[in-house]
């Protein structure tokens, strides 16, 4: 079996991935979002952020939809999704599935995408706002 053919493990793609990215830490992202430099999507699922809670103004877009909310090219694009030059910074919940997110969307030819070393939890471990998710409760 050649190299080319042979099975990659997670750990390996996620180091290949990674050399890839010019990932972010918490507080330099933050101030470019702030600035409105960087774009943070929030691709954590429903239970991690009822749980933990939302960084404000990040857009939520659940993992699954990612690609197809982001293309600024398809015609299910986020009115985020502006250029193919939109600085993209992916927030899982501690860094791992964003890094696989970031190296799609560059696929997609968002040359700037990348994703936030340690995720939401570093993002919060820093200290950086987050807003309380309100529980839906159902009408009784």
């Amino acid at each position: 079996m050649s190299d080319a053919t042979r099975p990659v493990g997670i750990d390996e793609l996620l180091e290949h991935v990674r050399s890839g990215l010019d990932r972010v830490e918490a507080a330099e992202i933050f101030a470019a979002a702030s600035a409105g430099e960087a774009l943070l999507v929030d691709i954590r699922y429903a239970a991690l952020r009822e749980r933990d809670g939302l960084i404000p103004g990040a857009l939520v877009v659940e993992r699954n939809e990612l690609e197809w909310r982001l293309d600024p090219q398809g015609s299910h694009r986020a009115p985020e999704a502006t250029s193919h030059d939109l600085r993209v910074v992916v927030v899982c919940n501690e860094g791992y599935a964003s890094s696989l997110a970031a190296a799609s969307l560059r696929q997609l030819g968002l040359h700037r995408a990348t994703d936030l070393v340690g995720g939401f939890q570093a993002w919060r471990t820093a200290g950086l706002p987050v807003t309380p998710v309100t529980p839906v409760t159902p009408d009784t």
